[in-house]
């Protein structure tokens, strides 16, 4: 299975999504609301009705200009490029989120400060954000979170907020252009996922076989009634 995702910001109560981002787009590329809508494939009625709705929500996302030499057109405010930017960002966090391999480890909670949680797992104690009541949970977090360090130039737990680590050693790495996804063995029947550059595969000599120091923020951990 692929993740999906729909992206929308929440504007007093307007949806803004895919379907206006691409009407705003096409208002900047054609410098016409009438011609956006039909490039958009969309009626004009229909295209004016919702730049309006979003203009009462957000204020001014469109000027109008009419008559002149050039006959009129419309162009964006820079409230609108604000809103694309915005929604542009998102988008992009989002497909991250939904492209990269996430790590599961499952464990038990052995006690809590907070939200924060300490979460005994097959291949050692790990501090991550538990926001449940659950003492038996699943320990999440992305491949391109974990940093790999050599075991003899890992820095101590105490000089770095990545606290969370396990000493493992490498399996596999599967290499592509720029990136490479190294599988780590950090206890029997359990491997991280993680990922990396080239360069950081060049720079560690990581090969099946190298020692390495997986590490990871408690921040970035996330911890799910199982």
């Amino acid at each position: 299975m692929d993740a999906g995702f729909s992206a929308h910001l929440q504007i007093d109560g307007i949806t803004f999504d895919g379907e206006d981002a691409a009407l705003l787009r096409a208002i900047d590329e054609q410098a016409s609301l009438n011609a956006a809508a039909d490039a958009l494939g969309r009626s004009y009625s229909r295209a004016h009705n919702r730049v309006t709705k979003l203009e009462d929500a957000v204020g001014s996302l469109v000027e109008r200009c009419r008559g002149g030499a050039d006959g009129g057109g419309s162009e964006l405010t820079e409230d609108a490029r604000d809103l694309l930017r915005q929604f542009a960002r998102l988008q992009a966090a989002m497909e991250g989120t939904a492209r990269t391999e996430e790590v599961a480890i499952a464990g038990r909670v052995l006690d809590r400060d907070g939200e924060l949680a300490s979460v005994e797992t097959a291949a050692g104690t790990v501090r991550a954000l538990l926001f449940e009541d659950a003492t038996d949970v699943d320990v999440l977090f992305r491949a391109d979170a974990i940093t790999l360090h050599r075991p003899d130039t890992a820095p101590p737990a105490a000089d770095t907020s990545a606290r969370n680590r396990f000493s493992g050693t490498v399996s596999a790495i599967d290499s592509g252009e720029v990136i490479a996804d190294v599988a780590v063995d950090i206890a029997p029947d359990l491997a991280l996922e993680v990922t990396v550059t080239q360069t950081s595969v060049a720079n560690l000599g990581l090969e099946p076989g190298v020692a390495v120091v997986a590490a990871f923020k408690a921040a970035a951990t996330r911890a799910v009634p199982r």
